[in-house]
């Protein structure tokens, strides 16, 4: 998710971040009020993108099973309704988007918030839920190499702008000498002056 959502603990839906403040987090809530609110250190706040789902061999990453959940569902809402169907009708639905997930450790409350907060998503246009990091490093091994080949001619233009601000900094004598001698050269500077 190219944007940053997250979920506070204790508050319903989902939170975008907007800004940070000196002690607080400036959070705008994912619903038709769009209500922008403070969330502090004693929340629990959590990315999207760092929460998992237990499965019998690996915990998967949220972001893997809400697009799990989006390949399902055509992009569009869910086709379940989290909120009136039961137990058993959830965990079958969830067997489609998730095969192997562990039935002794996802309950069906976690099924439930997991098809509330893709529905919220969805609503609100965020269907980008993995980063462009993740979808490159999934991306078939034909363009691999294309992309290694990429990051040499990269490395040497942020080399050219790095000696580029460096004359800028000082345009002294100093910068010609080594790096030891300079502190005392402007120590005697200072006394001189």
């Amino acid at each position: 998710m190219q944007q940053i959502i997250l979920a506070i603990t204790g508050k319903p839906g989902l939170y975008k971040l907007v800004s940070r403040g000196k002690n607080n987090l400036i959070v705008e809530a994912l619903d038709a009020t769009h209500r922008r609110m403070p969330a502090f250190s004693t929340d629990r706040i959590t990315s999207l993108n760092d929460i998992t789902m237990f499965t019998e061999t690996d915990d998967v990453l949220l972001t893997d099973v809400l697009d799990n959940l989006k390949t399902l569902e055509g992009g569009k809402k869910a086709s379940i309704n989290e909120k009136k169907a039961s137990g058993s009708e959830l965990q079958e639905y969830f067997s489609k988007v998730l095969p192997e997930w562990d039935r002794d450790r996802v309950h069906t409350s976690d099924i439930k918030k997991l098809i509330s907060w893709y529905n919220i998503l969805v609503e609100n246009g965020i269907t980008d839920f993995k980063d462009e990091e993740e979808q490159e490093a999934e991306a078939p091994a034909e363009e691999a190499p294309a992309a290694v080949e990429e990051a040499p001619a990269k490395a040497p233009a942020k080399k050219a702008t790095a000696t580029k601000k460096a004359p800028k900094k000082a345009k002294t004598e100093e910068t010609a000498e080594p790096t030891e001698n300079k502190p005392v050269k402007r120590a005697r500077k200072k006394k001189e002056e």
